[in-house]
Parts: C-alpha cells; sequence; structure tokens
C-alpha cells in the first residue's frame, strides 16, 4: 500500500464530501466553492465518522504498480479539494525589473514586461485577482483560488513570460523565492 494513500483525510466542519460510485466522481463543498474529480475504479473511496479513506481493489485487472500510484495520487487529489473549499490557496508573485508592471481589471490581467506590447491574460471567474503598485517597490499579483492545480497553472502561464534570471536577478518571483546569483563574465587579464 502507498504510505500517502493509507493515511485518512479528516473532513472538516462546513465541508460536505460525496462519492458517486457508478460515475467514481468525488465531490467536495465548502465555503470557498464546490469540486470535482474522477476517480479511477481501481480505487474504493469510504466516507465515514468525519474521515476519508481510500482503499485498493485487489480484483480490478490494473496493473499492481499502477494501483499503488493511483492510491496516493488520488488521496492528494482530494485532500487538495478538502482543503481548498475550506481554506483556499494563495500565491502572491513579485515583479523584478526596470519598468515592470502588473494590473487588472476584473479578471483580466494585464502585464507589461519590457516587451513592445502589454501582455492580456484572462483567468476563470472562480479565481480572484488582486495588484498592488507602490512607489518605490516592486509590483505584486496576489491570485486566490479554491483549485490547487488551477492555481498553479496560471502562476506557471505568468512566470513563463519572464523567468527569474541569475545574472541580475530579475524577473517574475514568487514572494519569499531567493534567487542564486551568478557572477558573470571577468574582465581578461591583461
Amino acid at each position: 500500500m502507498s504510505r500517502i494513500g493509507k493515511l485518512p483525510i479528516s473532513i472538516p466542519s462546513g465541508v460536505t464530501v460525496n462519492f458517486d460510485e457508478k460515475t467514481c466522481v468525488i465531490s467536495t463543498k465548502g465555503p470557498k466553492g464546490e469540486l470535482f474529480q474522477k476517480i479511477d475504479p481501481s480505487i474504493k473511496c469510504n466516507t465515514q465518522d468525519g474521515q476519508i479513506t481510500f482503499e485498493v481493489d485487489e480484483n480490478s485487472p490494473v496493473d499492481y504498480k499502477q494501483k499503488q500510484s493511483f492510491h496516493g495520487l488520488y488521496r492528494s487529489l482530494v485532500n487538495n479539494m478538502v482543503i481548498g473549499v475550506h481554506e483556499g490557496f494563495k500565491k502572491t508573485m513579485e515583479f523584478v525589473g526596470v519598468g515592470y508592471r502588473v494590473s487588472n481589471q476584473g479578471n483580466i490581467i494585464e502585464l507589461s514586461l519590457g516587451y513592445t506590447h502589454p501582455i492580456f491574460i484572462q483567468v476563470p471567474s472562480e479565481v480572484k485577482v488582486e495588484t498592488k503598485s507602490e512607489r518605490n517597490q516592486n509590483p505584486i499579483l496576489t491570485i486566490e483560488s479554491c483549485d490547487k492545480q488551477l492555481l498553479g497553472l496560471i502562476c506557471a502561464k505568468i512566470r513563463s513570460f519572464r523567468m527569474p534570471e541569475p545574472y541580475k536577478g530579475k524577473g517574475i518571483l514568487f514572494q519569499g523565492e531567493v534567487i542564486r546569483r551568478k557572477s558573470g563574465k571577468t574582465a581578461a587579464a591583461k
């Protein structure tokens, strides 16, 4: 059995979890939103006594190693769903560079990253976006969502426009991230 898959998930108050055995879909609903996840039929899900547990179906035709992988994977995905609908997830990104700016109009993010044109990104309606620009401070973008996968996807897309570079330390960084700096070229000896 998977070490992660064996761990039970406790259901906090205010969160409801339903598992439909026919379609193998687990749904979680809480104060922050509602999420769904399809689960492989080789994994059994039990919800009782305020806990969710996962077991491997020994009679399924799926390969043993694959079942073990699914066991830990679906436990982690459902755990993230329960945490997401109860507390939510939040990422803060910092734009380090001369002239780098970020602003938002509702769920449309406008990025000025030193290119000849601004970049516009439309994010889904279930994602909350907030920007902060202060004088003599790097612009900050805060993104909140109950879906951890969607949040990571949006952050990766934004970060891909200007990855942090090690020579000047410019780029889009997660707040608190430290970039290892390189010295660059040194002058040749005369």
